[in-house]
């Protein structure tokens, strides 16, 4: 405790301990500082109650700041004390249940009152009405019901800032008509879900404000035309978002001049027609417009081109079709322009080269087609400007263009999902600037410019080409390289030893080509890595057991770093602690480019991307020549998801220090030739979604059913005649392990002897009798026959599996996928 008598603090008018580690259980103030009148005590770890026995500042004290503490609701009713109290912050401190009706509601000074981020909850008290000084109230990230009249909020005539995001909107039992006294100037209600989930109207007390500067209503489901008249009572009005609603109709504009507007977002909507073009009038001023996701068509308005200021334009997922008027991106003001998923068409050079002062560009998802190096570039400079382009998903061909070499400024780089052919310029090399490449989904050829080692790049992704040759020295010593992507291409060779050098690698896709040799232990040394395929392909060798040692750890650098921005708006007195309040729901995305994994895993392809990414960890190996035991070191890898050793030639029994993978979800050991029995101690994997050991020469007793276990199904465990369980259909008292046939108890006697030898029969008869069916089918139907090799054919060259015993059980009726 301090005592501000003995420290000769009694003029003391601010202190702030934040950020220490007070841990009291109850929260007393200084003795004799008896001239305080702020005091910040947020992010330490103070709990409990309020003390305020003995305390000398409650005559004076201003503004309490007790942020990401852990408070009883009570603390509310002590609250009261502090009578000259304006300003009471008590921002995601645990408060829990509904808000009491005395103490706090006694601050007739108080101001500002935040008490938002908790799991309060129920109506709002009607002491509320009491708190007539009342300027900024955020009651955000709680469970309260609030009334679409807005009526516990009708007295605050001073009320100006009202924050009261991700609550619950119910309708009232009797209808009230009551004007507001308060003219808010800021007003968020984002994302309160309405207990009815049908779509509503925009609540009607909206209609008597004449003084808002920001306004956001986005994802509550409101529905009818577009509120315009928002823009019309509202003179001084900045910025209007409506995302996320089930607005209606072609969007109509009036046509009186509304020059104060700075940004509007009708995104996510039902919008209908074309974009009018009155909107360039209207708004002069605008700097931010974003109407993607409705269903806009037409062309796009040329008089977009004459908005000097708008800098961010975004009219992706709608129907818009035409060219992209080359005046939109010459005329400078422009930095971000998303043009993406609709129906336009055109040549995108001219585009790409006149874009002066933007900065990203994306035209993906489009018709744009023709030879990207059908154009005389020679008379153009590349625009400096540009840091960003995606030209995905296209209709582009021919060879990459030469002279994308020239955009030295170039940080990333999309071109997937094309048809361009030929080899990878070498002039790509003098990107040094680039930290994105996706060509990936083209049909490219040759080998992978040994030049190729821009010294920032870390994500490549050139999956799904016709690449071939060895990686040479393509990536040396790329220490910033965090995912390399080389999946489905006719890569040969070994994995370099120089691998290690990648230093900051984390993901490693090598998927689907013609690597072979063995899997090098030089991947040990790479601690970043946690998600590793190098399934399909022809490596051969034991698994090295230093993979174990492996921590894949969670990486946060998987996921493409991302600034936001809040909408464009002057900070003044008005808006500052608006900007200091807004959500990441209100703030922009500064790039739409996303790092995005595929990778098989609980029998499926997933694409991961964001956070999920970001704690994503596993390793695939299948589909290989991979001979030897499993290393039991592998029970070390106790951060992996998914693991996947199927398709191989591993031999030896199943180590039961895989037991310790307490984080998987996948584990697959299937077409191999494992033998022993199942380590029970497998049960204790409780995350374990997808288990399977399928077509092995395993023997004993499954593991007991229970937890996750009990969820498996005979799939799990076909293809091992000597397995026994209830999920098999078959007791394990009459079958006996191939290492007990030879020496079986004698009370079984020459039963056991006759059961296993008449199994073996019947089993070896039937796989005769198969064969020879399918023998005399394909020498009667010629049409049968050449399926049937093209189907072997496809077998081979895709799994590149050659254990004869296996042949029927692996290639005709289980491939690798």
């Amino acid at each position: 405790m301090i005592d501000g008598t003995q420290l000769r603090l009694t003029n003391l008018e601010e202190l702030d301990l934040s950020g220490n580690l007070f841990r009291n259980n109850t929260i007393s103030f200084p003795q004799g500082l008896s001239s305080l009148k702020s005091l910040t005590l947020f992010n330490n770890r103070l709990q409990g109650s309020l003390d305020t026995k003995d305390s000398n500042v409650s005559s004076s004290l201003e503004e309490i700041y007790l942020d990401y503490s852990t408070l009883n609701t009570n603390i509310l009713q002590s609250i009261g004390v502090f009578a000259s109290l304006k300003t009471l912050s008590l921002y995601h401190c645990g408060l829990i249940g509904p808000l009491p009706n005395q103490g706090w509601c006694d601050l007739r000074n108080l101001e500002v009152l935040d008490v938002s981020g908790n799991a309060l909850e129920g109506m709002l008290p009607h002491c509320f009405s009491n708190l007539t000084s009342l300027r900024e109230l955020y009651i955000s990230r709680n469970h309260f019901q609030i009334p679409l009249s807005f009526a516990p909020f009708a007295n605050l005539s001073n009320l100006k800032s009202l924050w009261i995001n991700e609550n619950k909107m119910v309708m009232e039992p009797s209808f009230y008509t009551s004007i507001p006294k308060f003219q808010l100037e800021v007003i968020s209600l984002l994302k309160c879900i309405t207990s009815q989930q049908l779509s509503r109207k925009v609540p009607t007390f909206l209609y008597y404000q004449y003084d808002l500067r920001y306004v956001d209503l986005s994802h509550n489901n409101f529905s009818g035309t577009v509120p315009t008249w928002l823009l019309e009572n509202n003179t001084k009005l900045k910025v209007l978002i409506l995302k996320g609603n089930s607005f209606t109709g072609p969007l109509s504009l009036s046509s009186a001049l509304i020059s104060n507007v700075s940004s509007i977002d009708l995104s996510e909507n039902k919008l209908q027609g074309q974009i009018p073009i009155g909107i360039c009038s209207t708004f002069p001023h605008l700097s931010q417009l974003f109407l993607s996701k409705n269903a806009f068509e037409g062309n796009i308005p040329l008089c977009l081109s004459g908005m000097k200021d708008l800098s961010t334009l975004d009219l992706s997922n709608n129907l818009l079709y035409g060219k992209v008027p080359e005046e939109l991106i010459a005329k400078g003001s422009l930095t971000i322009l998303r043009l993406s998923t609709n129906n336009l068409s055109g040549n995108v050079v001219p585009v790409i080269l006149s874009a002066n002062g933007l900065e990203n560009l994306y035209l993906d998802g489009n018709n744009f087609s023709g030879e990207m190096t059908n154009v005389d570039v020679s008379t153009f400079e590349f625009p400096n400007s540009l840091r960003e382009i995606d030209l995905s998903n296209n209709k582009l061909h021919g060879k990459l263009p030469r002279w994308i070499g020239n955009a030295s400024f170039l940080g990333r780089l999309a071109m997937s999902n094309n048809s361009f052919e030929g080899s990878i310029p070498m002039e790509f090399c003098k990107l040094n600037s680039l930290e994105f490449l996706d060509l990936s989904q083209n049909n490219l050829s040759g080998s992978i410019p040994s030049c190729f080692n821009p010294p920032y790049i870390e994500y490549v992704h050139l999956h799904g080409n016709r690449l071939r040759g060895p990686l040479s020295l393509a990536f040396y010593n790329s220490s910033s390289i965090v995912t390399l992507d080389l999946r489905g291409n006719n890569l040969t060779g070994s994995i370099p030893k120089w691998i290690y050098t990648l230093s900051s690698l984390s993901v490693l896709l090598l998927k689907d080509n013609h690597f072979h040799g063995k899997v090098p232990i030089e991947l040990c040394k790479l601690h970043s890595l946690s998600i590793i395929d190098l399934s399909q392909n022809m490596f051969s060798g034991p698994i090295p057991s230093c993979l174990g040692n492996l921590s894949l750890p969670m990486q946060t650098n998987k996921t493409l770093e991302i600034e936001f921005y809040g909408p464009s708006i002057e900070e003044d007195e008005t808006t500052r602690s608006m900007i200091l309040n807004l959500g990441m729901d209100s703030y922009y995305p500064g790039s739409y480019l996303e790092e995005v994994i595929e990778f098989t895993t609980k029998s499926g392809f997933y694409s991961y991307k964001g956070d999920i990414l970001s704690y994503m960890t596993g390793i695939d190996l299948s589909c290989n020549n991979l001979t030897g035991h499993i290393p039991p070191e592998l029970g070390n890898l106790s951060e992996i998801h998914s693991l996947n050793l199927s398709h191989n030639k591993l031999t030896g029994v199943i180590p039961s220090s895989l037991s310790k993978l307490h984080q998987i979800e996948s584990l697959d050991l299937s077409y191999n030739n494992l033998s022993g029995e199942i380590p029970n101690q497998l049960v204790e994997l409780n995350s374990l979604e997808v288990f399977s050991v399928a077509f092995n020469n395993l023997s004993g007793s499954i593991p007991e059913p229970k937890a996750q276990f009990g969820t498996f199904i005979e799939n799990s465990y076909q293809g091992n005649p000597f397995l026994c369980g209830v999920i098999l259909h078959k007791s394990c008292s009459k079958t006996d392990s191939p290492s007990t046939i030879s020496t079986v108890s004698e009370d079984k006697g020459e039963d056991g002897l006759i059961d296993t030898y008449d199994f073996c029969v019947s089993f070896l008869v039937s796989y005769v009798v198969v064969l020879l069916t399918i023998f005399v089918v394909l020498y009667i139907n010629p049409h049968w026959r050449r399926t049937w090799f093209s189907l072997v054919g496809k077998c081979i060259t895709t799994c590149r599996y050659s254990n004869v015993g296996n042949f029927l059980t692996y290639h005709i009726f289980k491939q690798c996928v």
